[in-house]
C-alpha cells in the first residue's frame, strides 16, 4: 500500500511546481506586439536571459539598417521590439549575440552569433514570434506566424 504516499508526494510536487513557476500572461501585450523573440538555453533547459538581440531591416540598396534592439528578460523573451506601423513588409534579420551569452556562463562557444533572415508581411499583416534554441556549438530557430488579434 505504498502507492498512496507516492501518489500524494507526486501530486504535492505538481502543486509546488505550478506555484513556483509563475505563469506569465502576455495576452494584452502580445495582441499588439507584431514581433516577439524567445530564446531558450538547450544546455541548462531554461529560458536564456540577458541575450542581446539586434533587428535589422534590408534597405533598397541591399544594406542592413538598424531597426530595433533589446535584451531577453528572465523568461528569455523580448516584447514590443516594434510597432504595427513600423513593422511593414520587408526583409528582416534578427541577430542573437550568442558569444556574449555563453562567455558570461564561462563557456567558449563556436558561433559569434546566430541569425535568422525572413520576409515579413508579404502575405498581409501578421504577427511573428521568432524562437531560438541555443547551445555553445549549435542553434536552431523557428517561427510562429499568426494573424493579429483585435
Amino acid at each position: 500500500m505504498a502507492f498512496h504516499p507516492v501518489l500524494f508526494v507526486f501530486l504535492a510536487g505538481l502543486v509546488f511546481l505550478s506555484e513556483a513557476a509563475p505563469l506569465v500572461s502576455h495576452g494584452s501585450v502580445d495582441s499588439k506586439c507584431p514581433l516577439m523573440v524567445k530564446v531558450l538555453d538547450a544546455v541548462r533547459g531554461t529560458p536564456a536571459a540577458n541575450v542581446a538581440v539586434k533587428v535589422f531591416k534590408k534597405a533598397a540598396d541591399g544594406s542592413w539598417q538598424d531597426f530595433a534592439a533589446g535584451k531577453t528578460t528572465e523568461y528569455g523573451e523580448i516584447h514590443e521590439l516594434t510597432t504595427e506601423e513600423k513593422f511593414v513588409e520587408a526583409v528582416y534579420r534578427i541577430e542573437f549575440d550568442t558569444r556574449s551569452y555563453w562567455k558570461a556562463l564561462g563557456l567558449s562557444p563556436f558561433h559569434e552569433y546566430a541569425d535568422v533572415v525572413f520576409t515579413a508581411n508579404d502575405s498581409g499583416h501578421r504577427h511573428y514570434t521568432i524562437a531560438a534554441l541555443l547551445s555553445p556549438y549549435s542553434h536552431s530557430t523557428t517561427a510562429v506566424v499568426t494573424d493579429p488579434k483585435e
